[in-house]
């Protein structure tokens, strides 16, 4: 089942990349983007997350981010450890979160996204190197993205579309300059 704006963010506790433990109640107060991404070498989701660390200085500084990928967490460290991001990402290899905040499935969005996104794809795999050698994770998987606010609740619900449809920066600088109510 889809979430929506209002619901409350169900919190999240996976290993980060770093060998960590995270726990998103330690963010409780402050406002994020929770992103859900598909498996670790997507060329697409590498790119959304070397486009939000290029431009995070657009972001209200308080505001935070967290990225959790569909593989597992030695997978995960070997190809995104090299984005060196100032937010934490997350392996969710059994899909836990994933079912809990029904991100979906979807082979159509699979084959839209590689039909048109072509420009976009080749542009991560041969400009930047986001070439996906090893796949660990379902190719299926569909990206989200959640605006949380101070609260706990959640502001904007995004579901992807296709592969590589994120929601646009346009609309997360906006909630990210919000000061803490």
């Amino acid at each position: 089942m889809r979430l929506k704006p209002g619901d409350p963010v169900i919190p999240v506790e996976l290993p980060a990349i770093d060998g960590s433990r995270f726990n998103s109640a330690s963010w409780a107060g402050k406002r994020y983007m929770l992103s859900f991404y598909r498996f670790a070498t997507c060329p697409f989701c590498n790119l959304r997350l070397h486009e939000l660390i290029s431009r995070s200085s657009e972001f209200g500084g308080d505001f935070q981010m967290i990225a959790i990928f569909d593989s597992p967490l030695d997978h995960l460290q070997r190809n995104a450890a090299r984005h060196e991001a100032r937010f934490p990402i997350l392996a969710d290899g059994e899909n836990v979160y994933y079912r809990k905040y029904g991100i979906e499935r979807s082979i159509a969005g699979m084959l839209k996204g590689m039909t048109f996104r072509m420009p976009t794809l080749m542009y991560s795999m041969l400009v930047k190197g986001f070439i996906p050698l090893r796949f660990k994770g379902n190719l299926l998987t569909m990206p989200a993205d959640f605006l949380v606010d101070e609260n706990g609740v959640i502001q904007t619900a995004y579901y992807g579309k296709d592969e590589g449809d994120h929601l646009p920066i346009e609309e997360i600088v906006p909630f990210s300059m919000k000061k803490n109510q």
